[in-house]
């Protein structure tokens, strides 16, 4: 084998795992014969969870070392952000697996049980993207992919005429938005954030390091909440909130608990001292109450309760799962605004009701500041109709995330404040930076963007912006404090290269949104350059629009180091297909945003280190994702269907016969036999891979498999193993 550097893989959650079991032994099956080693670590939430235990090697600090290597090569798949429900699941299938660990202590009563909580809250949340994300994202759509979807267009919902159908936030008027301030960092200096004269918290802020500090007021949003409702039952609107509970894992889960406290605040009344006696948490939704309540003496009353809401429309409440009568206050990681607005706006801007009839909604995205792109996102389809997905043009992204860059919830440095007064941030060497007034309740929160990513944002978007000749638009607000910070910085760095000719423009997120979607609709491309909280929900919405899913999107990220981090998709809709796999034993997952990935991989070895096999192998897989494309050999929705085992076994068909008529003739040689096998015998692969259709499948665990059980669930043919395992 040569000496090329290794390719990472991760291990890691739900459907995209499921997949590695098929996918992986493939890959390293011809991958190797190129010298390109390829290994897995695992940085599950599982994995996570036991190495914070100290029962695994810690697999994400040693891939945090990786990320800063010169020839570091991660290819990232999506993992679990995990709110609290998710952990303690986790946690209650490893105790049942025979790992002794202990219990989430949700209320700490001891010092001991609040180690165990400091252990497990790293687990929490993003846990996972602060330590890998060391460069920014160049996030696009791959042409071939871009001209499959024009050429075999999914489906948009019309959108109703007269559609009432609107996103509601706070305007400003008491959200994290409105009472952001902003400042830079004149040296590397100790920050500290105290309320009332009290250490909260400190950080070590580095020189021309941007700190924002904002807060939400709990009683403008509790307020809001209030309004929202009352409008939605006048209009006969179907209420949802869109919340990231998952990686704001401080703010956000409290936001949703105000929620569920206003939206059923007779029962909360009600039952108050019932619900304090069991330990109920509202920031954890409807299921982990009727936990709290199980066996108790009032439970059947408290469900008839909630339930009498429900039924009442009064307003409509859009539903998770309507079958199941579970409602968008089930738990607080149901509803993922990056996933759910996309399809809002897909579905000409409905949700669903109790009885599972799609009606208009008013979304509810409290937070001012990316709730102008959702809002914009909504009123142009009630405005415009539809996009032609055979005709709209592209949204490519520039992301600034590097070094945490704008990371959701800033979880260190977010605060439940316990009581009211002024919370201050005051340097070492700067003194008082910033000072709020605040009442007790508030969250309040402190987020950090360090030069040296912003830096290289900008060097991001010129080269992107002159490969690709469209137009780059900054999505920077002047009047936004955090934003006029980084305009400053962005204007200084831009004098330092070549921008003639180049078209860069900074607009406000509205204007921003307009912009692009005026430009898309002509039929042409635009480069969004954002921070990392856009960023998150751009690279969902359009693709979602323009390719029928984010998973299909090139995401790249050119390491500040030198490497390449490879992420593979977005992961929102990974617990449905693992639901239908357990069944059924059919996975719709697509895995061509790991085949992208694997490309581009092997590409960025390849023009580091010259190696003819190497290339070949990579022209190799380009032909073989083209194929994919061109014969439309994506997984089935529905049981019976080829599935993802499918897409693969056809991957590894295509990539063969490239690689059996390419260039280099030790490939050719050692490949040809390979593709007339899986040529000759594709009848009976397909009929041993359709055989499980229909079958429930036990892997072992849904956060942690049974690796045995898993491979052998999703490699049930015979044939196509024994081809591949003889490469």
């Amino acid at each position: 084998m040569a000496n090329l550097p290794k390719i990472i893989w991760s291990k890691i959650d739900e459907a995209p795992a499921l997949a590695t079991y098929s996918l992986l032994p493939i890959v390293n099956a011809f991958t190797k014969e190129a010298g390109v080693e390829v290994v897995e670590s695992d940085i599950s939430l599982a994995g996570r969870v036991l190495a914070a235990m100290g029962l695994q090697e810690d697999e994400l600090s040693k891939l945090g070392e990786v990320v800063l290597q010169p020839d570091g090569n991660v290819i990232k798949l999506p993992n679990i952000s995990a709110s609290v429900g998710q952990l303690k699941d986790c946690i209650a299938e490893l105790q049942g697996q025979g790992y002794d660990i202990p219990n989430y202590p949700e209320n700490p009563v001891n010092s001991e049980e609040e180690a165990i909580q400091a252990k497990y809250n790293v687990c929490l949340g993003s846990a996972v993207n602060p330590v890998l994300r060391e460069g920014n994202s160049d996030r696009r759509a791959a042409k071939a992919v871009k001209r499959f979807a024009q050429n075999n267009p999914h489906r948009l919902k019309a959108v109703d005429e007269n559609c009432q159908a609107y996103v509601a936030h706070m305007g400003g008027k008491g959200d994290f938005f409105g009472h952001e301030k902003s400042v830079t960092s004149t040296a590397d200096q100790k920050v500290t954030i105290a309320l009332n004269g009290k250490e909260l918290t400190s950080i070590d802020a580095l020189a021309g390091e941007v700190l924002d500090g904002t807060f939400m007021s709990v009683a403008a949003l509790r307020a809001f909440y209030k309004q929202t409702i009352e409008d939605a039952k006048a209009k006969g609107l179907i209420w949802s909130l869109h919340l990231k509970a998952t990686m704001m894992k401080i703010s956000d889960p409290i936001m949703f608990g105000h929620a569920f406290e206003i939206f059923f605040a007779d029962v909360f009344a009600k039952y108050a001292d019932t619900f304090k006696e069991v330990g109920v948490n509202p920031n954890m939704g409807m299921s982990d109450l009727e936990k709290k309540i199980a066996g108790h003496a009032q439970e059947a009353e408290i469900k008839a309760a909630f339930q009498a809401v429900v039924d009442s429309d009064a307003p409509k409440i859009a539903m998770v799962d309507s079958d199941k009568g579970e409602t968008n206050f089930n738990a607080s990681n149901d509803v993922i605004i990056d996933a759910s607005m996309p399809v809002v706006v897909r579905e000409g801007g409905k949700q669903w009701d109790r009885t599972g009839a799609a009606g208009e909604t008013v979304a509810v995205v409290p937070d001012s500041t990316y709730a102008m792109f959702h809002e914009e996102m909504v009123a142009d389809i009630v405005a415009n109709g539809q996009y032609d997905v055979s005709t709209m043009g592209a949204m490519q992204n520039i992301g600034l995330m590097a070094q945490k860059a704008e990371e959701y919830g800033s979880h260190p440095t977010t605060f439940e404040l316990a009581e009211a007064g002024t919370v201050t941030v005051t340097g070492s060497v700067d003194g008082e930076m910033m000072s709020f007034e605040c009442e007790a309740g508030d969250i309040w929160r402190l987020a950090r963007t360090k030069d040296i990513p912003i830096r290289d944002w900008v060097r991001l978007t010129v080269e992107r912006t002159r490969i690709e000749g469209i137009p780059a638009v900054f999505w920077l607000d002047e009047n936004r404090a955090h934003d006029a910070e980084l305009i400053k910085k962005v204007n200084a760095y831009l004098k330092d290269y070549d921008t003639d000719g180049l078209d860069i423009r900074f607009m406000k997120v509205t204007d921003a949104t307009r912009f692009t979607n005026a430009e898309i609709r002509k039929g042409n491309n635009v480069i969004a350059v954002t921070g990392n909280v856009l960023r998150d929900h751009l690279t969902d919405m359009y693709p979602i629009l323009e390719l029928g899913t984010s998973a299909k999107m090139l995401s790249i990220v050119p390491l500040i180091a030198g490497g390449g981090l490879f992420e593979t998709g977005a992961g929102g809709s990974a617990p449905k297909h693992v639901d239908q796999f357990n069944e059924t034993g059919h996975l719709r997952w697509d895995s061509l945003g790991e085949f992208l990935a694997l490309a581009e991989s092997l590409r960025m070895i390849g023009q580091k280190h010259e190696d003819a096999k190497l290339a070949a192998m990579t022209a190799g897989l380009d032909a073989a994702n083209q194929g994919y494309l061109d014969n439309n050999k994506a997984p089935g929705r529905k049981v019976g269907q080829p599935d993802n085992k499918a897409s693969h076994f056809y991957l590894a068909q295509y990539w063969a016969e490239a690689l059996a008529n390419g260039e280099n003739a030790e490939l050719a040689a050692k490949f040809a036999p390979v593709a007339k096998a899986l040529k000759e015998n594709e009848e009976k692969i397909m009929e041993e891979l359709l055989a499980v259709e229909g079958q429930p499948q036990d892997v072992g665990g849904y956060f942690h498999p049974n690796d045995e059980l898993a491979a052998k669930a999703m490699r049930p043919s015979a044939t196509l193993n024994a081809i591949i395992d003889a490469i």
